[in-house]
């Protein structure tokens, strides 16, 4: 497996890592994600006029760079070095991967809204009762003449409260877990100014990115709402969901860079007894564990990245493989850095505890670890 970057690749990361670090300043960016609007527009459009990010990964056909997994790991591990809350993955991993295989006139003119900055998308497709399993759908799109009639919940729809569009799981046939009957609505929206029947309940989640949840109530929909086929949309979406693990597991990498960077150079700094910390074999040897399960998670990063193309049991495996490898080194890497920065590691002051905290809810996000190992377990069986 060749985990080297070629001349453009190495030119993206080093594009993309300078900007942040002139322009994404932390304290400035938890300011904003604590009391102000929740993300920073004018930096969404330094990724997509200045960067060109936004569109790195998509189709040229819709203004994109028609880059592949790669650019994504590239991109997504530079925001999570910087702690970024902007929507990248939701915007364009998995808004930009279902509109792209949903195909169609109003999915391309959304991919193209994508990269100019002016498309922001969340997907709805959390219930109450799901969990991780998103196959479990009980919100129904029904039809009424020439539209559809959506009725459900959905949690913790992440960016949706200030996406432009929401991407929408309903059943439209089935049981409640099948696999076949599932389809994907997308409409318009503005969290302030809801669909007539949808109520927004919006938050900011522990990591500082907000969320919200939502109920549909006879929320009626136009025909071309449905994108792709009617009861065709596990696939797409299983594949999304399995990218934007793989990106997520990459920002996780970029975190924990950042978390371990930090705390190698804090110890070098904080002196005891006259010595600097870092001087004391047993801390030296927690570092050296932790930069050990570092290692670990960027191969299992790189893995998941490679496989994107694969078949999709396959590609399943190795998702969920990286995935329990990086939620097993981001606790271990997180608790440990708090640790050694004493009491300091969880103040609002120090960026160790920011880190950390994302690091907790990426452990979780698309699924923790138990639920990955069983679903490694079970592809493997079958």
């Amino acid at each position: 497996m060749d985990f080297a970057l070629d001349n453009e690749q190495e030119l993206l990361r080093d594009t993309v890592t300078g900007f942040l670090a002139n322009r994404y300043d932390l304290a400035g960016s938890r300011t904003v994600a604590k009391s102000g609007i929740g993300w920073q527009p004018d930096i969404w459009r330094g990724f997509a006029k200045e960067l060109d990010i936004l569109g790195a990964t998509l189709p040229e056909s819709v203004g994109g760079m028609g880059g592949g997994p790669v650019e994504s790991m590239i991109i997504a591990e530079a925001l999570g070095y910087a702690l970024v809350v902007e929507p990248y993955v939701d915007t364009v991993i998995v808004g930009g991967g279902l509109l792209q295989r949903a195909g169609g006139e109003q999915p391309t003119a959304l991919l193209n809204g994508i990269a100019s900055g002016d498309v922001i998308t969340a997907l709805a497709a959390t219930e109450p009762t799901s969990g991780y399993t998103l196959n479990d759908v009980t919100t129904t799109a029904t039809k009424d003449g020439d539209a559809w009639i959506i009725n459900g919940a959905k949690i913790v729809v992440g960016s949706a409260p200030f996406a432009t569009h929401l991407l929408v799981t309903a059943r439209t046939s089935g049981e409640r877990r099948d696999t076949t009957g599932l389809s994907l609505f997308v409409l318009e929206f503005d969290a302030g100014n809801p669909p007539k029947g949808l109520e927004v309940h919006s938050y900011r989640t522990i990591d500082d990115r907000r969320a919200a949840d939502l109920v549909f109530t006879d929320v009626r929909l136009p025909a071309d709402a449905l994108l792709g086929a009617e009861g065709r949309a596990w696939a797409s979406l299983d594949q999304a969901i399995d990218e934007a693990t793989a990106a997520v597991a990459a920002e996780a990498v970029g975190c924990m860079r950042k978390v371990l960077a930090d705390t190698v150079e804090y110890t070098k700094q904080r002196q005891q007894f006259g010595q600097p910390i870092s001087s004391f074999q047993v801390l030296q040897h927690r570092m050296v564990d932790m930069s050990m399960e570092l290692e670990q998670a960027v191969a299992a990063a790189h893995l998941a990245i490679l496989n994107l193309d694969a078949e999709p049991k396959l590609r399943a495996r190795a998702v969920s493989a990286a995935k329990a490898t990086i939620g097993r080194a981001a606790r271990f890497i997180g608790q440990n850095a708090v640790q050694l920065h004493g009491g300091m590691g969880m103040t609002e002051e120090l960026a160790i505890g920011h880190y950390f905290k994302r690091l907790t809810a990426i452990e979780h996000e698309y699924g923790p670890a138990d639920f990955h190992i069983a679903r490694y377990a079970a592809l493997t069986r079958g």
